[in-house]
């Protein structure tokens, strides 16, 4: 059976090795020890806290073989986003240039910086053992996350995003 609970103190040589086993460009589980013991106890402090609206709390959850104790993956929440670092992304539009008189048409792609989705709750940090991508754990470690946000409300905000990993190996 798999269970999903908060991540504990005891946790941390598990969750080492879960950082390192999800490689290159999985930025929100850095494989550098000092960043992941700030992560544990960011997220204890976070669960134990009493709040009445979405701050910089960050809750991280481990997922657990009962049979062998064994942590197989790790997903969080970040209650929200941009409030002590900026949260920037990028907005994809499009622009016409256009004159009839000269004959002239032109579609032209704008990228523009934006900070839209300061203070959004953000879902981050989804990663599930190779051994263990099997029986819907993947969707239990994902889903979870809802539950938990429908049951504390109170502690994120009502725009919930998700940054999707792109393609990513040592060259970049």
């Amino acid at each position: 059976m798999m269970i999903l609970r908060p991540i504990q103190q005891c946790d941390y040589p598990a969750l080492l090795k879960i950082a390192h086993e999800s490689g290159h460009g999985f930025t929100s589980l850095p494989n550098n020890e000092e960043l992941l013991q700030k992560k544990i106890d960011h997220s204890i402090s976070s669960f134990a806290k009493s709040a009445s609206h979405p701050g910089d709390e960050g809750y991280l959850f481990v997922l657990e073989d009962s049979e062998t104790g064994e942590v197989v993956g790790t997903s969080a929440i970040e209650a929200a986003v941009g409030l002590d670092d900026a949260f920037y992304h990028y907005h994809l539009s499009k622009a016409i240039h256009s004159s009839r008189t000269l004959n002239v048409y032109k579609a032209v792609d704008i990228l523009t910086l934006c900070n839209d989705y300061t203070g959004a709750t953000e879902l981050c940090t989804l990663f599930l053992k190779d051994g263990y991508r099997k029986n819907n754990n993947g969707k239990l470690l994902s889903k979870a996350r809802f539950m938990f946000i429908k049951q504390h409300q109170e502690r994120f905000a009502e725009t919930v995003i998700a940054e999707m990993r792109g393609v990513s190996n040592e060259q970049g």
